[in-house]
């Protein structure tokens, strides 16, 4: 869901336009020409400009008069324009690459009709048209292929801005900064006093680089603030689709959706509620001791916080329409993130994480949401083993990364793969704790007694054969055998 500006707010944003002594390379000023083809060569050129200028949005707008900025209107109404039959934002969308976010808004000034396309920019590469990049040269529109130092530049500013450095909602007012921010919540993480008046409230977010002074004097909100502490996130536009989304499903396929929950917080202020949420929907196990019963979680606490933080600070921001989920099934619960891992999967537990987003996942880390660098995929595995549950999975699947929890299944239940995993997941603890796993350190891990040595024995085999672990010391007598991963 994405924010709808009020008639207000536009008006405002043409009259501000207005005030430009002359078109720029991030706006354009047009009275009626409606060409389909211009106007997706302008959606190309505006969004690549706009980041060399640093904005967050580019605008093209119909009704006002090129060179005096005075509101003439127009008979423009992008609702109702059809190409070959085709309305035109589907037409526009269809030959746009990558398909960016853009709106055509409908506004009224003084009794007469203005249009304005507000155009977001481009990320990580050029935006094409019909396979052509274009740009702005002063007020004009160019084949970028023609300006090859205005090119470099635009990959230089591509490699130089990271996600949370971005822009997500600029010209605002200092009041509108404070409601659209949960501002008391990022004291509270911090252990700071609430500062005694609205000067300091702001200087302190600025110093943490979640809204910034714009050189007219509003303000603006970076996608840090915004992603971290945002009351709703569905009031910045570019962001809403990352909001995190829980489902339950009824039994252990997608079939049947029990519950579903869209967390509209930003990540900061809404983490420890998605945990309680998470929490209460998960079954418990029952355990029966000595002299009573009593129900403990299925997956560890401490598992699933780290889980769902690496979900969140680790995922591509800039993968178009998806965001971090988190699905609970009867028997395991899958937590999934937008993007790639940037490192090996097999190398998880001994490789400390890459982050795309450094700014994010320092600031979760200091908050307390998540381990230290490094060390987070080693607890979540320890506190599995500890519950004697099957190994967690760590899985790519093209654009995504996806954990996935196991309830509780004795080892007869386990098939092959789940034994391979777990013996070598133990084996890289261990090694990453100075350590090796043994036939001792198996009958641990899997709750086996003594007598069960030679089932020990068969599941490190079975790993071997696999070529997952591999012995220490190939001269090693059988009672002294010590095993590591593949890697080591």
């Amino acid at each position: 869901m994405t924010t709808v500006r009020s008639p207000e707010k536009l008006q405002g944003l043409v009259q501000e336009l207005c005030k430009l002594p002359k078109e720029t390379g991030w706006v354009e000023f047009k009275e009626n020409n409606t060409d389909p083809e211009e106007i997706g060569e302008y959606l190309s050129a505006l969004a690549n400009s706009a980041v060399l200028a640093d904005k967050a949005f580019a605008y093209l707008l119909w009704g006002v008069q090129d060179g005096c900025q005075d509101v003439v209107g127009t008979s423009f109404v992008p609702a109702t324009t059809k190409v070959g039959g085709e309305e035109l934002e589907n037409w526009l969308l269809r030959f746009l690459k990558p398909k960016i976010d853009f709106r055509f808004y409908d506004v009224i000034m003084d009794g007469k009709h203005v249009v304005i396309l507000e155009v977001g920019r481009a990320f990580r590469h050029p935006v094409l048209f019909k396979n052509q990049e274009f740009i702005r040269v002063g007020s004009y529109k160019k084949k970028l292929k023609e300006f090859p130092e205005m090119e470099r530049q635009l990959w230089r500013a591509f490699d130089q801005t990271s996600f949370e450095d971005m822009v997500a909602l600029d010209n605002l007012a200092a009041d509108q900064v404070l409601k659209l921010l949960d501002y008391p919540a990022y004291f509270d993480l911090m252990k700071l006093p609430l500062p005694e008046n609205r000067d300091q409230l702001l200087a302190a977010l600025s110093a943490e680089q979640l809204i910034g002074r714009m050189e007219s004097g509003q303000w603006f909100v970076s996608n840090l603030g915004a992603i971290l502490f945002a009351r709703r996130l569905e009031e910045f536009r570019f962001l809403s689709r990352k909001a995190v989304r829980v489902v339950q499903y009824q039994g252990d396929s997608r079939i049947q959706t029990l519950k579903e929950q869209m967390s509209g917080k930003g990540y900061a202020c809404g983490f420890e509620g998605m945990i309680s949420y998470i929490n209460a929907l998960l079954p418990a196990n029952e355990v029966i001791g000595q002299a009573l019963r009593k129900a403990v979680p299925m997956y560890p606490d401490l598992a699933i916080r780290e889980l769902v933080a690496n979900a969140l600070i680790h995922q591509d921001f800039f993968v178009s329409g998806a965001g971090p989920m988190i699905e609970i099934f009867d028997q395991r619960m899958e937590i999934t993130n937008p993007g790639s891992l940037l490192v090996e999967v097999a190398r998880m537990l001994d490789n400390p994480p890459r982050s795309r987003n450094e700014a994010l996942a320092s600031f979760m880390r200091r908050a307390g949401f998540c381990e230290e660098r490094g060390s987070g995929i080693d607890k979540v595995v320890f506190a599995t083993e500890t519950y004697q549950l099957p190994a967690p999975m760590f899985e790519v699947s093209g654009d995504s990364t996806r954990a996935t929890l196991f309830a509780h299944r004795p080892l007869s239940k386990m098939d092959k793969a789940d034994r391979i995993r777990a013996c070598y997941l133990h084996a890289c603890l261990r090694y990453v704790q100075r350590s090796f796993m043994t036939n001792t350190t198996i009958r641990e891990r899997f709750g086996l007694d003594l007598k069960n040595s030679a089932t020990a024995s068969r599941l490190i085999k079975e790993a071997v054969t696999a070529g997952m672990v591999k012995l220490l010391d190939e001269k090693a007598s059988p009672k002294m055998m010590q095993y590591v991963p593949f890697w080591a």
